[in-house]
């Protein structure tokens, strides 16, 4: 029988660096009106924007025609949470409800890596490399999000049916955890995490249907909004303000947005990529032959980064999500995506640059700040192509064999450590 083989040292290490690492994000916190940490903005989306949205939920209704509410309805319960702790402002309690999270996906990060055949790697980017992003994940409610898409993909070998419920909550507060069950193990895996998914996520929203007026109001705003500066489609319409285009920033929809000629065919051609690469994430399912214990997580960071590049908007937070399913992939010895993690970092510190260093520059549309976009923005496009030809690959059977065909005993939720095969 095998034993979980924990190894003080590197353990221990983790955690020291972790407790230092957090104790220097709040410090960047509570010096968070430096103009070089933003002036104030980054703390300001708590305990002005949030603590607004919890006003309203705690009223039994959701911000249904607040343009800036654009979040699926399970964003209210996490927006709600900071109110359950006593003796707390709503931005101490955010905070510290955060910090939870975090340790708690350090924690799980761990736990995976000290199983036998896995790496502490995934815990150490974790670690080390949310705080690329300062103090902006404190603030933010992402990390609650990427907690519960770590915790879908790391219980999927062991139970399908945790890690469809953990997919489904997530996907209701934030979507984008949906796409982690897109690489489940074929077969029972696949039936019983999406089955279970769908029942969760079914049962939450009438929940939350029962219990608070207008949950769905969120897909009038979100289908209104433009082109994010932050994006692709941002960064060439910002370059071309240099070519004479004649468009302009503008504040709408909780964001800076590009607005004037071909800036709403920009924004149509994004939708358009994203439909592609769904495209040719349904194709890779469908294609696949080839199943390791890492294919699950290697496909959540190639599904996100392809959606992440080809959307309208590219919030700084979003680097959070992909620094967390980075790091699941890291926990695996036979992951595909080491190199695509390295650009994740580099596009995180390049992040941090432009927000909230420097986000003036690029609102001006000035060519520091373009450059800056362009760079980042390059980062994130080759680790989302890089990404999906790696998964792709690993996906093939060795050349020259026939990969085998063992699957899983029956009852049994835990993928061999042969690869698996499908037809």
């Amino acid at each position: 029988m095998n034993r979980l083989r924990v190894t003080p040292g590197p353990v221990l290490a983790l955690t020291a660096l972790w407790l230092a690492a957090r104790a220097l994000t709040l410090w960047l916190l509570l010096h968070d009106s430096a103009p070089l940490l933003g002036g104030g903005s980054v703390a300001r989306e708590v305990w002005r924007l949030y603590f607004h949205w919890y006003g309203v939920l705690a009223h039994g209704s959701f911000p249904a025609h607040d343009t800036l509410w654009q979040y699926p309805p399970g964003a209210g319960a996490v927006l709600l949470a900071p109110g359950l702790l006593p003796g707390l402002t709503y931005f101490q309690a955010f905070v510290v409800l955060t910090l939870a999270v975090d340790a708690l996906i350090a924690a799980v990060l761990v736990r995976a890596g000290t199983r036998p055949g896995r790496s502490l790697l995934g815990a150490a980017l974790w670690t080390g490399g949310l705080p690329l992003l300062l103090h902006l994940p404190l603030a933010r409610y992402d990390v609650a999000v990427t907690a519960l898409a770590v915790l879908s993909l790391l219980t999927v070998s062991r139970s399908p049916r945790a890690a469809g419920v953990f997919g489904a909550l997530g996907a209701l507060v934030k979507v984008w955890p949906a796409l982690v069950l897109l690489g489940t193990p074929p077969g029972r895996s696949t039936r019983t995490a999406w089955a279970w998914a769908t029942a969760a996520g079914t049962a939450a929203l009438g929940v939350l249907a029962v219990f608070f007026t207008a949950p769905l109001s969120f897909l009038r705003e979100q289908g209104g909004r433009g082109v994010q500066i932050e994006s692709l489609g941002g960064t060439a319409l910002n370059l071309a303000r240099h070519a004479g285009w004649s468009g302009r920033v503008r504040y709408q929809y909780g964001a800076m947005e590009l607005v004037g000629p071909h800036a709403h065919a920009v924004a149509s051609a994004s939708l358009a990529l994203t439909a592609v690469a769904f495209g040719l994430l349904v194709l890779w399912r469908v294609r696949a032959a080839h199943w390791n214990e890492a294919t699950p997580y290697d496909a959540a960071l190639s599904a996100v980064l392809l959606f992440t590049v080809t959307s309208r908007v590219i919030s700084p937070q979003y680097m959070i999500w992909l620094i967390g399913l980075a790091a699941v992939c890291l926990t695996s010895r036979r992951t595909s995506q080491r190199p695509v993690a390295v650009l994740v970092l580099a596009a995180s510190a390049l992040s941090t640059v432009a927000y909230p260093m420097c986000y003036r520059e690029v609102v001006d549309g000035s060519w520091s700040g373009c450059l800056l976009m362009l760079a980042r923005n390059a980062l994130l496009a080759a680790a989302a192509v890089l990404s999906f030809v790696r998964v792709w690959r690993a996906a093939r059977p060795p050349a020259g064999k026939n990969a085998p065909t063992t699957q899983p005993r029956p009852g049994s939720d835990r993928l061999p450590d042969r690869a698996l095969t499908t037809s």
